[in-house]
């Protein structure tokens, strides 16, 4: 079994249809479909069906899927690690972050780092914070940019500061010429929050249950600046950081009666010593965002 195929077989596991997996290893979809097949008969079973324009795995498949992941991950750590000690200034960092920092606060993290670092390469993944902390356990990610205390017993985690977050209301909502509100004063309007699971999701019902109330929900989604511009079109209100770009007319109101605010920190793996670059870049994070690098507008 050569390595390209079992990576063309975890790109086509993970859910990428042929021709994507193809176009982007540069192979003709015929050929991707011959090295698919003679990986089966190396196997010895059938890991795919086809479904539609997809191939879904099969219970052989799901099982070959897990080691195969297990052994690329361990040849790609492999491969850094050689790589770090052939050109010690040129590694990888494998950095996973929450979807909200990507627009602000990783890439002024970023920025700052390669000016001094400018041989280092960056593996980028963004999730929500349940696959954050996936990361981190199975060994994907070296470090991570997430909001608030995993608070797992494998993993370390670093307060870097503060974001306020603000009722974002409508352009023509009854409170939208206020600068100021209180959370109950929305107890009976409809909000649009995250699905279950996110921890922006948990602190809304968290303000929403200190200000007396349980909140109406009239939409779930997965991304922030999804919520935003349905609460721009006036579809409901919601709990928010503050937007970093001004593609959003929504106002956002300060929060009197909550003490409205998340944690954004960085995590780890407590029991394991980080590759050079990566320990580098972790502490050039805890020096500098604390000290103000690619903190928003309004941060306490």
């Amino acid at each position: 079994m050569d390595v390209q195929t079992l990576r063309l077989f975890r790109a086509v596991a993970g859910g990428a249809t042929v021709t994507e997996t193809a176009a982007a290893a540069h192979l003709t979809q015929p050929a991707l479909s011959r090295a698919l097949r003679r990986l089966e008969r190396e196997a010895g079973a059938e890991l795919f069906r086809r479904s539609g324009r997809l191939l879904r795995l099969t219970p052989a498949g799901h099982a070959f899927q897990r080691r195969a992941g297990i052994a690329l991950d361990q040849l790609d750590q492999g491969l850094r690690e050689v790589g770090e000690i052939v050109a010690p200034g040129a590694g990888i960092v494998p950095l996973a972050f929450l979807h909200t920092f990507g627009t602000w606060l990783v890439p002024s993290v970023l920025r700052g780092f390669l000016r001094e670092h400018p041989d280092t390469r960056f593996e980028l993944r963004q999730h929500g914070e349940a696959g954050l902390e996936a990361e981190l356990l199975e060994g994907t990610a070296d470090l991570v940019i997430t909001s608030g205390d995993p608070g797992h017993p494998q993993l370390r985690w670093s307060r870097l500061l503060v974001e306020p977050l603000r009722l974002a209301v409508p352009p023509h909502h009854r409170l939208a010429g206020r600068r100021r509100v209180r959370l109950a004063d929305v107890a009976g309007e409809t909000f649009i929050l995250l699905r279950p699971g996110y921890a922006l999701r948990e602190t809304t019902e968290r303000l929403c249950a200190e200000a007396g109330f349980t909140p109406r929900i009239g939409f779930e989604g997965d991304e922030v600046e999804t919520l935003r511009g349905l609460v721009t079109a006036g579809l409901g209100v919601s709990v928010l950081p503050l937007p970093h770009t001004a593609a959003f007319r929504a106002p956002h109101l300060e929060l009197t009666d909550v003490d409205a605010a998340r944690d954004i920190g960085l995590a780890w793996a407590a029991g394991r010593t980080l590759p050079p670059p990566s320990e580098t870049f972790r502490r050039h994070v805890l020096a500098t965002v604390p000290a103000g690098l690619g903190s928003p507008q309004g941060t306490v």
